[in-house]
């Protein structure tokens, strides 16, 4: 009897144990997205205030900076191909010149593999959240990539 009540609690904490993006995340850096086209780079000073800035995310909400938080997310985790990467620019890079592969793109960006996890917000923000791995995360904002990593 000891037995079965240990396992049940076990089963029912695997259960409970909160979806692997759930965390602080700090944002570590960014670089300009290979989708940019114009000679010079986009506006830097809203980037410049990011960097650095912490976000938590829990099963109910993100907060942080206002460009990342969102009161009430509607998380949805799906597999993302490279042309689907930050809101499709790396699919569009591709239609606009055929020669552009979009996962040498990706790869350029940090991305290794062919499809990524990658956490739907639902927020009006429009975020999306691309795992590069379980410990680092992607999402472009106004024409910049920027790089999060989950603090211990």
């Amino acid at each position: 009897m000891p037995r079965l009540i240990a396992l049940a609690f076990f089963a029912i904490s695997a259960f409970a144990a909160d979806p692997f993006y759930v965390g602080t995340w700090k944002i570590d850096s960014a670089v300009v997205g290979p989708w940019w086209a114009e000679r010079q780079k986009p506006n830097d000073a809203e980037m410049k205030t990011l960097v650095g800035k912490t976000m938590v995310i829990t099963a109910k909400s993100i907060t942080g900076p206002r460009q990342v938080a969102c009161r009430d997310p509607h998380f949805e985790v799906k597999d993302y191909p490279a042309d689907m990467l930050f809101q499709g620019a790396f699919g569009e890079m591709h239609e606009n010149d055929k020669s552009v592969d979009p996962a040498k793109a990706a790869a350029k960006a940090g991305f290794r593999g062919s499809s990524w996890k990658t956490l739907e917000t639902g927020c009006a923000n429009e975020l999306d959240f691309h795992f590069l791995d379980p410990s680092t995360l992607a999402f472009g904002l106004n024409n910049y990539i920027y790089i999060v990593k989950k603090q211990p």
